[in-house]
């Protein structure tokens, strides 16, 4: 059982758990989790490391993950075996008496990372000045949770990749303008898609404080871009396209529209983690597709479809390393720390920043 009220706040990780053998790493997580039952649940994100992700009881992208986690009624406590704001929708969308636990508190998000809640503060005034009261904010649910508090409580709402159309659908209805954060690919992606002509997009420059890639008046601006990206996903380029079509022209490609406009414009697909794992799950045997994802779920495609010719665009490893710091190390110290009474780094959301948070979660669900 998990005793309440025993927590440590975020400590390192003790040496005796770093060098144990593969078989009593594996022995001693399953031997934990046996011991906790039904008062804990595993969440592994797609992009997991296979020698983690096996001990999952759920697997999937971020905001599916926090949602079922949300429904483990029986559950005192969630490890997610992901980045930090992960962790944060899971806190945020279940009870505040269940501790939701991110086993390496360094795994964050560097897309994440360049949204940062000061200069969208600061951005949302000189928006404001520049263009007033004709923007709405959307955030991919790739951020922090204080970002998607600063857009619940301006009447915005969050999106995933694979429902970004129908959110900017949406936020096209309320306001003129939207200014979407933290990505500017998915958010050029998704709106160069639905006809917004890249002369009515922009970049907002956090770092230095300005405006780029004004094409035109800003008047005639509707696509406000933060300028994040995804360090895995922009390794991917329209060279290894020409040379993959130049060695094999019936390998099909498909991208993740966390990618540039000109590697999603060159791909035969684009699409969101499950629109991947779908479209290659009902691909007849014998086909050939080169993925530009994270190189764990194309590797987890390969051998899940051997029926299939399945290989990552790049030539290099495209591993997002810091959902790698989720090694089994820091899995079992928090498994074996549970079993004994103790909750080392939980990570928990504060009332204010939930209540928020959740009203722009709560926006999207209600509009897709």
């Amino acid at each position: 059982m998990i005793a309440e009220g025993l927590l440590t706040k975020n400590p390192q990780l003790p040496e005796i758990y770093r060098n144990l053998t593969d078989k009593e790493y594996d022995e001693r997580i399953r031997r934990a989790k046996d011991q906790l039952g039904t008062d804990l649940v595993i969440m592994g994100h797609h992009y997991q490391r296979d020698d983690v992700i096996r001990y999952a009881d759920f697997t999937g992208d971020s905001l599916e993950l926090a949602r079922i986690a949300a429904r483990q009624e029986q559950a005192k406590a969630i490890i997610f075996c992901g980045v930090h704001f992960m962790a944060e929708s899971a806190d945020i969308l279940t009870r505040d008496d269940q501790v939701v636990i991110l086993p390496d508190m360094k795994a964050g998000c560097s897309m994440a990372d360049m949204a940062d809640i000061d200069e969208l503060e600061e951005a949302w005034e000189v928006i404001q000045e520049d263009l007033g009261d004709t923007v709405i904010p959307v955030t991919y649910v790739n951020s922090t949770a204080a970002i998607k508090a600063f857009v619940g409580r301006h009447g915005g709402t969050t999106c995933t990749s694979s429902n970004a159309k129908g959110v900017l659908d949406w936020a096209f209805s309320r306001k003129k303008r939207i200014l979407f954060l933290p990505d500017q690919h998915l958010g050029r992606n998704t709106a160069y898609a639905m006809g917004v002509p890249l002369e009515e997009m922009a970049v907002w420059n956090q770092v230095d404080g300005e405006w780029e890639d004004v094409k035109g008046p800003m008047e005639d601006l509707r696509v406000l871009l933060w300028k994040g990206h995804c360090s895995v996903h922009t390794k991917f380029t329209v060279d290894q396209i020409k040379r993959l079509r130049e060695r094999d022209p019936e390998t099909k490609v498909i991208v993740h529209p966390e990618c540039t406009f000109d590697v999603v414009q060159a791909s035969d697909l684009d699409g969101s983690t499950s629109f991947i794992i779908k479209t290659i799950e009902n691909a007849p045997a014998g086909s050939k597709w080169a993925v530009g994802t994270e190189v764990n779920l194309v590797q987890r495609l390969a051998e899940t479809h051997p029926e299939q010719h399945i290989q990552l665009l790049s030539q290099t490893m495209c591993p997002c390393l810091t959902m790698n710091r989720i090694d089994r190390p820091h899995l079992l110290w928090t498994l074996e720390s549970l079993a004994e009474g103790h909750v080392v780094n939980q990570v928990s959301v504060d009332p204010e920043t939930t209540k928020w948070s959740k009203t722009a979660l709560d926006r999207m669900l209600s509009i897709v």
